[in-house]
């Protein structure tokens, strides 16, 4: 029997979209999640896991020859809380590890993605490297109030681009990875959408998708801290990632795209309007039980990258 592809995050963004493209390529998947007995959808199994627990890793690993890793947000020191783990694997015999990690993380040394990439390099075994852009699932969470009940995106981008990207494709990308890994053996795909958008044309983009005015308001950071504690009520750490992500599209940093998403998949990437009009009915307004009308409330977590 073909030996599971254990996917970390299984029930996230990217990891539970992972898992739905593994099952369409006929990949068996084991899902990694916090509780034992919970049944995740498109994975064969699902085992417990915690990064931090080493009593739950031999079961997850067991069996196993690829492995889907990322950081959860939590983890801020992965050589503490999330290395020991991955090295486990290797001693128990994984041997290819798919890396959800960050445009650009080749480049900025400091943020965590790094260090990891850094430890898979001279680990010994091979690895993938899947680097997004900024997830268009950003607008559906962080910003998804902002849009639906404000009206507006206040972020402190100024009029510089971002290249925003579909968490669809980043796992589509994945998966091909960990389907594949000799064919991605020691690669690194940089998963962008087809283009760069300044967010005052991301705005519009909603306002003709949504058929209401959207407006960009451009506040500077000040501004952005003020409303994501008040009116957002974002942690500390989440909003200060969240300024240097928009102070880094301000300083025009996070512009660049890429044609990786055709080159593995063999189609373009969505772009936003796509994705907006795809996902429309989730900024509709809110009905008497706290979700657009016969709409559930978004589950996803659309991680910042």
């Amino acid at each position: 029997m073909e030996p599971p592809v254990l996917v970390l995050g299984a029930t996230g963004t990217v990891g539970s979209a992972v898992l739905a493209e593994l099952r369409a390529l006929g990949v068996p998947a084991r899902a990694a999640v916090r509780r034992s007995g919970q049944a995740v959808a498109g994975a064969a199994e699902a085992v417990a896991f915690d990064l931090t627990e080493p009593a739950t890793w031999p079961g997850a690993f067991a069996g196993v020859r690829t492995m889907f890793l990322l950081r959860p947000p939590a983890v801020s020191d992965v050589r503490r809380d999330l290395l020991p783990a991955v090295a486990a694997a290797r001693e128990a015999g994984v041997g290819h590890v798919v890396l959800l990690s960050l445009q650009g993380a080749d480049r900025i040394p400091v943020v965590p993605h790094a260090a990891v990439e850094a430890w898979l390099r001279r680990s010994g075994m091979t690895w993938t490297f899947v680097r997004p852009s900024f997830f268009c699932q950003n607008l559906l969470t962080t910003h998804l109030a902002d849009v639906r009940d404000r009206r507006v995106l206040p972020v402190p981008a100024g009029g510089g681009r971002t290249a925003f990207v579909d968490a669809l494709d980043v796992a589509a990308v994945s998966a091909r990875a960990l389907a594949e890994p000799a064919a991605h053996r020691d690669r690194a795909w940089t998963v962008t959408g087809p283009e760069a958008l300044t967010y005052e044309e991301v705005a519009a983009v909603l306002t003709g998708e949504l058929g209401v005015e959207v407006r960009y308001t451009r506040p500077g950071v000040p501004g952005w801290v003020r409303h994501a504690r008040r009116t957002l009520g974002l942690p500390w750490p989440m909003t200060v990632v969240t300024a240097g992500i928009y102070t880094t599209a301000r300083l025009g940093l996070a512009a660049g795209t890429t044609d990786d998403v055709r080159t593995v998949l063999g189609r373009d990437p969505v772009d936003v309007a796509s994705f907006v009009r795809r996902e429309r009915r989730a900024w509709a307004p809110v009905g008497p039980g706290g979700a657009p009308p016969d709409h559930p409330a978004p589950t996803t977590h659309g991680g910042h990258a």
